[in-house]
């Protein structure tokens, strides 16, 4: 009798974990990458204006930052030192090693700047982030979807007919 309810408590653990299995199969989404600058990158050749009036900014974006650590630098201000390239009081220094990130928490207007005079020549960039709608859930694949119904079918009639089993005593 007791290994009946052993065998019994097995297979119920073994369905709710291929249910959460099938019920969690699709990722959640990222947020979109932004190489600052386009295909030039973050350098003073860049018209930076240009290239953040044709993207969308929002919420759990990233900034990816290219350039040459030993001549730029990416520093985040407020926009008063934005207008005026001021990099003294900067919100942070996001320079690390020429291939940096920077992810966009929350809804506001951001500003960077390059700092040892490159900014005065162009080196600056604002961009403005939103909030995104929810981007609808993704449904599983194909296999997963087919998978996942036949579970619904044929689990509970495992269930069913473990349920009306009798246990029998072992002599």
């Amino acid at each position: 009798m007791e290994n009946f309810w052993m065998k019994l408590g097995s297979v119920a653990t073994l369905i709710v974990t291929l249910m959460l299995i099938l019920t969690t199969m699709a990722e959640p989404g990222e947020g979109a990458l932004h190489k600052v600058g386009g295909r030039s990158g973050w350098t003073e050749h860049a018209n930076y204006t240009e290239w953040s009036t044709h993207e969308r900014f929002s919420v759990g974006d990233w900034l990816y930052f290219v350039f040459n650590r030993q001549m730029y630098d990416v520093l985040e201000v407020n926009e008063t030192s934005f207008e005026s390239c001021n990099s003294q009081g900067f919100i942070s220094n996001i320079t690390r090693g020429g291939r940096d990130v920077f992810q966009l928490k929350e809804a506001k207007t951001y500003y960077f700047i390059c700092s040892r005079g490159y900014c005065w020549g162009g080196m600056k960039v604002f961009v403005d982030v939103v909030v995104a709608p929810p981007a609808p859930t993704p449904s599983p694949s194909g296999a997963a979807r087919s998978l996942a119904s036949l579970s619904l079918v044929i689990l509970p009639l495992i269930v069913t007919s473990l349920l009306s089993l009798k246990p029998t005593r072992c002599l």
